[in-house]
């Protein structure tokens, strides 16, 4: 693809990507340059480009989450809780999830927070030439993954929320292991903090460089850390609470300046805020079962399929066939790591979505990069697509 500008005797097209390093993922960004300056920046995407919406209405309702959770690879339960809250929404069940299970819901969104964070962080001080930190974060982030591993079995997508509630109780010896992560925690982000926040060569390549103003990140619809860094507080926990967060004591962090020190405060204290939510969802987590009692939703125990015939066709329905969700249509939001996950399901009354439709954080934040990078160094681009964090299984889908 061409860029379509008018040059003169002094000005350059670079093709940045879509295999460069620094890029975050396969993303292509045709850039015009006068000198060191950057005077036009067009993202090109596409190049991760999966059908997953599409392949979703071709699954059933309890399928379609499997693809769904590599939408957003860097935190595959936020984009099934997204799409599964949704779907409870359409059945009408969304006050019958046991408690449990919210709180277990909760717990494993604000893991899935932190570790990716901890991928933005680790990968964002190597563009800057950071090397230690890259350790440090991923270090916590694979002790997060060994839990989704014990409860899910997957270290990546592990599948296991479920339409109404869980697929199955966390394992013994879960909550030993959340407690040593917990205990963790706080002397590995001041090991992080130590180690960037005050380093004069990450300030002098991040202060004041790809500045967001509170108006144009509104009007580009940015969410998530990007739009808080600008001083503006929005956060759909707060604004539209699901899965209980109403219950929950916890700040959102925010920052005035809008450049890229900025995001990478936020997102700083957007991970001790969530591992507070762990801890209270730690503290108030309840006993009792992890799964709607409803047969015609949820598997009937494996114990009782020999025992009770009732049993055996619930569980040979919901197998072959699914269960099928009443005529409607609905929105359900998310705050993601990178801001308002939605999803858009359309039902015509079949065991199948109708029409699955995302909202993605990553592809609204990215779009910005066109107005962000004007005026910036060449060299800086890398720094003005690592603070917005995107993700590309999410952009392009």
């Amino acid at each position: 693809m061409a860029l379509n500008v008018e040059q003169s005797g002094n000005s350059m097209i670079l093709s940045l990507g879509p295999q460069h390093p620094s890029t975050h993922g396969v993303l292509q960004v045709l850039t015009q340059i006068e000198g060191e300056t950057i005077v036009r920046a067009d993202p090109e995407i596409g190049y991760l480009h999966t059908g997953i919406e599409k392949s979703a209405e071709n699954l059933f309702w309890t399928q379609a989450s499997t693809v769904i959770e590599r939408m957003d690879y860097l935190s595959p339960l936020t984009n099934a809780l997204c799409y599964i809250l949704a779907v409870e929404k359409l059945l009408g069940v969304t006050d019958r999830i046991p408690e449990r299970a919210q709180q277990l819901r909760v717990m494993l969104s604000e893991l899935s927070r932190i570790a990716s964070h901890c991928v933005w962080l680790g990968t964002g001080g190597i563009d800057l030439g950071a090397i230690s930190p890259f350790f440090y974060a991923f270090d916590l982030r694979e002790n997060i993954l060994d839990l989704f591993e014990v409860s899910g079995g997957a270290r990546m997508h592990p599948n296991y929320l479920r339409i109404g509630g869980l697929r199955e109780d966390i394992p013994q010896g879960f909550l030993d292991r959340l407690d040593e992560l917990i205990a963790k925690f706080p002397g590995r982000m001041r090991d992080l903090r130590k180690l960037l926040q005050n380093n004069p060569i990450l300030q002098d390549r991040m202060v004041d460089v790809a500045i967001l103003e509170p108006a144009d990140a509104l009007a580009w619809n940015i969410t998530g850390p990007s739009l808080r860094a600008s001083g503006i507080a929005y956060d759909v926990r707060k604004a539209y609470p699901y899965s209980g967060y109403e219950q929950y004591d916890f700040d959102v962090p925010t920052r005035t300046e809008g450049d890229a020190y900025a995001r990478f405060l936020v997102r700083l204290d957007e991970m001790e805020q969530a591992m507070r939510i762990v801890e209270q969802a730690r503290r108030k987590l309840v006993g009792g079962s992890v799964m709607i009692d409803d047969t015609k939703i949820a598997p009937p125990p494996k114990e009782t399929i020999a025992l009770s015939m009732e049993a055996l066709i619930h569980h040979f329905k919901l197998v072959s066939e699914s269960f099928r969700v009443p005529p409607g249509d609905v929105y359900q939001a998310v705050e993601g790591p990178r801001g308002e996950l939605g999803y858009y399901l359309v039902s015509n009354g079949d065991n199948r979505p109708w029409r699955v439709r995302t909202r993605p954080p990553s592809m609204y934040n990215l779009q910005v990069l066109k107005k962000l990078a004007i005026g910036e160094l060449i060299a800086d681009m890398v720094v003005c697509i690592g603070s917005l964090d995107p993700v590309f299984g999410e952009v392009d889908r």
